[in-house]
């Protein structure tokens, strides 16, 4: 066990500790507002794509088609710099401000997608049915059809919410505080590379780790379609 300490040097990443403590933290409220924005502008976005106003569904299949056909580091590029010279008074917003726009631009069609396919794995009577005993149409959709679709896309949604915590770590490119700019940070003042990444992906492990116990959780209260057939 002791040959660990030819190869890591715990005690200088026990003084960058509160770095990467600060890291997660700030990774965590990151993923967690870009993951809740993505998500209704999703909604939206789906909506939008089953539209049968042909003017509608083309705007959101051009929006979706633009976006996963760009890398996110150049939509956080053209957004940090691009962005105040469109704007009439210039960028009146911060860095870390930029990057939840530029992650939730990104994963919004992802998350429409994933939406729409599970707005249309519910069956037609479900929507029938609630018209039939007087639900509006945006009452049925909302009170009957969403959440049976959400429920059946949970395992899709959980995965690209891994993938969007991930996503953060490009943050760092604009000198956004959060996980990778904590080893960024290390790595800067003390040269050493291996304790520097090697704790950064630690500390994206356990991100993950609790991710795995709330999407476990997430699906058993759904109750999904994956859960029930396990």
């Amino acid at each position: 066990m002791y040959w660990i300490y030819d190869y890591y040097n715990f005690r200088i990443v026990g003084q960058y500790l509160n770095v990467f403590i600060d890291g997660m933290f700030s990774t965590l409220w990151l993923s967690f507002v870009c993951l809740v924005l993505s998500f209704f502008f999703g909604i939206l976005i789906a909506l939008m794509r089953m539209s049968s106003v042909g003017i509608i569904w083309r705007i959101a299949a051009g929006y979706i088609q633009a976006i996963r056909s760009t890398p996110l580091l150049i939509q956080i590029y053209l957004i940090y710099y691009g962005l105040p010279a469109l704007l009439p008074f210039g960028n009146f917003f911060d860095e870390t401000q930029t990057a939840i726009i530029a992650l939730t631009i990104h994963t919004t069609p992802y998350m429409g997608e994933i939406i729409r396919a599970g707005l249309l794995s519910v069956e037609k009577g479900q929507k029938e049915g609630a018209l039939s005993v007087g639900f509006s149409p945006l009452q049925s959709l909302f009170y009957i059809v969403l959440p049976q679709a959400i429920s059946n896309v949970t395992p899709p949604l959980i995965g690209q919410t891994a993938i969007l915590i991930k996503d953060t770590a490009l943050f760092s490119i604009i000198a956004v505080p959060e996980l990778m700019g904590a080893g960024l940070k290390m790595f800067s003042e003390t040269v050493i590379a291996t304790e520097s990444y090697v704790t950064t992906g630690i500390c994206y492990l356990l991100i993950y780790a609790l991710t795995l116990v709330l999407s476990s959780y997430a699906q058993k209260k759904l109750g999904g379609a994956a859960w029930r057939s396990s």
